[in-house]
C-alpha cells in the first residue's frame, strides 16, 4: 500500500499567497518563518539542525527523501524544522542497511507535516523577492480562515529567543576524559558533528547550558571556549552575551560558530540584523581575507553582524566575507586567541573546505598554554 495521499495541503504565506499541493499522509497544521534550503544532499541533516528550529523548510532540490534516514547522519535526536514543503516527495529510497528507515517513517514518527507536489520553484522566487515571512502549511485547507487569524498572531523571528528551546538543560561530557585539551562548549543549539570534530581533536568537552554563568563555566577550568550554532535572534541573548564578553575579556581561547558568532560579536559592540532571506544551504561561497583562499561552506543563518557595525581601529577585525553579498563571514576579537565564523565548518551536510577552522581553535590553545609557560 502507497503512503501516499490524495488530500489537498496548502501553503499559507502571511502577505496572503497560497500555494497548493498535497499531503503525504501526515495530517495537520504547522506555522514557522518560512525559509529554503539550496543543498542537494543532506536533508537529514538539515531538517535535524537545532538552527532550523521554527522554521518550515522549502527544499529546493525537487526530489527529496530518495536515499531514506540513517541513524549516523542526525544531528540530533529529533527533527528540528516545524514543517517541510518540497515538489516530488520519494516514498521509496535506495540506500539499504539495517538501519536506514524511509524519510516518510521518520516524518511521520516525528510527526512533521510535509506538504510535497507544490511549485517550489514560483514558491522560492516568492520568498527570494518578498524576503522570509511567516507560514502555515496545512491538510486542512477548509479551516483555513481560523489558520488565517493564528497566522497574524505568530511573533515575528526578529526578537525571538529560541536558543533556550534546543539548548541541553543539564550539563554533560563528550569525548575521551583523558584528552589533552578540555573544553567548554555553550550549548545554543549544537549539531552533533560539530561536537564529533571538536573531539577529534584529542578533545574532552563538556556541553553547558545557554545561561550558564561565566563562575561555572570556568570553575571546569577549561583550555578554550566554544559557542556553538543554534536558531533565533542573538539580540535577546543578554546573558549568553555578557558570559562571551567576560571569555573574551579573559583573553582564554573561544570559537564561535554562527549563533556563537553573532552572541560573541554583541558581546564585543557590534550589532546584527535579521537578514533579507539569509543563507542555508551547502554552496556558499567565503573569502578568507588572511589566507586569500576561497571556501565553499555549509550555511544556515537569518542573522548577521551590520558590517558598518565594525569600528576601524577596534579590537574587532573581519577575517572572513561572502563573496555573494559581502556580508560577515568571520570575525577576530583583539586577542589573537578568539575567533569566530558565520557558517558551520563540521561538513555536516556539505563541503570541509572550513574543517580547519578545528585545527586552528587548538593551535590557538597550544600557542595560548605555551604563552603561560
Amino acid at each position: 500500500m502507497s503512503h501516499n495521499s490524495r488530500k489537498k495541503g496548502l501553503v499559507l504565506l502571511e502577505d496572503g499567497t497560497i500555494f497548493y499541493g498535497k499531503s503525504i499522509g501526515i495530517e495537520g497544521t504547522s506555522y514557522g518563518e518560512v525559509c529554503f534550503n539550496t543543498g542537494m544532499t543532506g536533508y537529514q541533516e538539515v531538517f535535524t539542525d537545532p538552527s532550523y528550529f521554527g522554521q518550515i523548510m522549502v527544499t529546493t532540490n525537487a526530489h527529496i527523501g530518495n536515499y531514506g534516514v540513517f541513524s549516523d547522519d542526525s544531528q540530533s535526536s529529533q527533527v528540528m524544522i516545524s514543517g517541510l514543503v518540497c515538489k516530488n516527495f520519494s516514498f521509496d529510497f535506495s540506500r539499504f542497511t539495517k538501519d536506514t528507515i524511509s524519510l516518510f517513517d521518520y516524518l511521520k514518527l516525528n510527526d512533521v507535516v510535509t506538504i510535497h507536489q507544490v511549485d517550489t520553484r514560483a514558491l522560492v522566487r516568492h520568498i527570494r523577492d518578498h524576503g522570509a515571512m511567516n507560514v502555515a502549511i496545512t491538510t486542512y485547507p477548509e479551516k483555513i480562515q481560523e489558520i488565517k487569524e493564528k497566522l497574524k498572531n505568530l511573533p515575528n523571528m526578529d526578537g525571538l529567543e529560541l536558543a533556550s528551546k534546543v539548548s541541553t538543560k543539564e550539563p554533560y561530557y563528550a569525548g575521551n576524559s583523558d584528552a589533552t585539551y578540555r573544553i567548554a562548549v555553550v550549548d545554543l543549539g549544537i549539531k552533533q558533528n560539530i561536537l564529533n570534530r571538536l573531539i577529534s581533536h584529542d578533545v574532552s568537552a563538556k556541553i553547558f547550558p545557554y545561561d550558564v554563568t561565566f563562575q561555572e563555566i570556568t570553575s571546569w577550568k577549561p583550555d578554550g571556549f566554544l559557542f556553538s550554532n543554534g536558531p533565533g535572534d542573538p539580540a535577546p541573548l543578554v546573558q549568553t552575551q555578557d558570559l562571551a564578553h567576560k571569555v573574551i575579556k579573559s583573553g582564554l581561547p573561544c570559537f564561535g560558530i554562527c549563533l556563537g558568532h553573532q552572541v560573541m560579536a554583541l558581546a564585543s559592540g557590534a550589532s546584527t540584523f535579521k537578514m533579507f532571506n539569509g543563507h542555508r544551504g551547502i554552496n556558499h561561497p567565503i573569502m578568507n581575507l588572511k589566507s586569500g583562499r576561497g571556501e565553499i561552506t555549509s550555511q544556515n543563518h537569518g542573522f548577521a553582524v551590520k558590517k558598518d557595525s565594525i569600528v576601524k581601529g577596534s579590537d574587532l577585525s573581519i577575517t572572513h566575507v561572502h563573496l555573494n553579498d559581502e556580508t560577515i563571514g568571520g570575525l577576530s576579537y583583539g586577542t589573537d586567541y578568539c575567533f569566530s565564523v558565520q557558517y558551520h565548518p563540521e561538513a555536516g551536510p556539505g563541503p570541509n573546505d572550513a574543517d580547519y577552522l578545528f585545527e586552528q581553535f587548538i593551535n590557538k590553545i597550544k600557542e595560548y598554554k605555551s604563552s603561560l609557560k
